[in-house]
């Protein structure tokens, strides 16, 4: 005799059950994918050497001589285990930035052995090695710098994702572009300077019947927009956030996809400079869409 008991799932059920399990591979594969796919391309950026997770340090350079290496008598201080006492100096003369560094400190650019050069200005991006570490110029007004990487940063090393909002069509609006020819507005960034960039437009668009407003950056053949609103310092990070826009249709429309909010690098590293949204666009509304805030920078 067979003791064993058979468990049988009803038709009913097992029709429902199906039916579930296809409205969710549905859902799964339109615009929820197109997020999910997003955010993993997000966080590939996020970690990859141009990405901002592996940031180890921001020096502002001083007219003349700027030592650097892991000794503290140097002006610029470099990872201890990561770097020799001294590795050479940069010297800033009239807005040109050059590089001398110790014969043996085998320093190289594009690969090659490099003792002395002018890393700035350069027809492109000038980035230096050593071991694990990178570096390279910006300037930021007047002002110049060195931003330094670590190809081994614990930032990197240590990170485990971005917590976000869940995902919701209801986030995903038509924005209305009102074009403002050769109007600039301020922008300030987290070390206080002040810039006046030049904004294209205006994106209008509604949330339940309201309407909104946002000033918009053009960024090549995108609208990039900082913005803040009153998830700020609680569920998201205090200096706002970032989304771009594609550039208006016929009409003069464009989306604008909350979902794809993100965070700007300052939320990963105390090591860079980021924009803050002007107060024009900081919005009266809770954003329960996109990235999350991460860390306590």
């Amino acid at each position: 005799m067979n003791n064993k008991v058979k468990f049988r799932i009803p038709k009913v059920l097992s029709i429902l059950i199906i039916v579930s399990g296809l409205f969710s591979f549905i859902s799964d594969t339109g615009y929820e994918n197109e997020i999910k796919e997003w955010r993993k391309q997000r966080i590939k950026e996020l970690k990859s050497e141009q990405g901002y997770l592996n940031l180890a340090g921001l020096f502002w350079l001083e007219e003349g001589r700027n030592t650097f290496g892991s000794d503290g008598i140097n002006k610029f201080i470099f990872p201890s285990d990561r770097s020799p006492a001294n590795l050479g100096e940069f010297i800033l003369e009239n807005g040109e930035v050059t590089l001398i560094a110790k014969p043996e400190a085998e320093i190289y650019a594009n690969n090659q052995l490099v003792t002395k050069l002018i890393i700035f200005p350069s027809d492109e991006e000038i980035v230096l090695k050593y071991k694990t570490l990178r570096w390279f110029v910006i300037k930021r007004g007047e002002k110049y710098a060195i931003r330094l990487k670590d190809l081994d940063s614990p930032y990197l090393k240590y990170f485990k994702g971005i917590e976000s909002f869940p995902i919701t069509e209801q986030w995903k609006v038509k924005a209305k572009f009102e074009p403002t020819v050769g109007r600039k507005i301020s922008i300030m960034d987290v070390t206080g300077r002040l810039s006046e960039q030049e904004s294209p437009g205006v994106l209008v668009f509604n949330i339940k019947g309201k309407e909104y407003r946002l000033d918009a950056l053009s960024e090549g053949e995108s609208f990039f927009i900082l913005f803040g609103d009153k998830t700020n310092k609680n569920e998201t990070y205090g200096g706002g956030r970032f989304v771009y826009t594609n550039k208006p249709d016929a009409d003069g429309y464009v989306s604008l996809d909350f979902n794809k909010a993100y965070n700007p690098p300052c939320a990963f590293t105390p090591y860079a400079t980021c924009p803050l949204p002007p107060k024009q666009n900081m919005l009266a509304l809770t954003v329960t869409a996109g990235e999350k805030n991460y860390g306590h920078h």
